[in-house]
């Protein structure tokens, strides 16, 4: 059977995360957005959906994979704007994470 050679050429539908890790802001301590274990379920926004079926069908190492995960769900779970603030959100320690689409 041949190897799919890219993403799927529509990504028709959202792509759900959920995931039990270490996440949180990597700056300042104090706030209830600090790092922590926490329980996440998470609708990914569509560019970020699409970045990592990319980066996967390229074979992206796992912490560029992390990465576009943490940077979506840090959008999406603290609504975070994607100006500048993203690369603040860590996401590490991973128990399981799990993706539905």
């Amino acid at each position: 059977m041949p190897q799919p050679t890219g993403p799927p050429q529509e990504l028709r539908t959202r792509v759900l995360v959920h995931f039990k890790a270490w996440f949180g802001f990597t700056g300042a301590a104090g706030s209830s957005d600090d790092g922590r274990v926490r329980h996440i379920t998470e609708w990914l926004p569509t560019a970020y959906a699409a970045r990592l079926f990319q980066a996967r069908y390229r074979n992206a190492d796992e912490g560029e994979l992390r990465e576009i995960i943490a940077d979506a769900v840090g959008e999406a779970y603290f609504n975070v704007s994607p100006r500048g603030k993203l690369h603040m959100v860590a996401l590490t320690d991973i128990v399981y994470i799990k993706f539905s689409y």
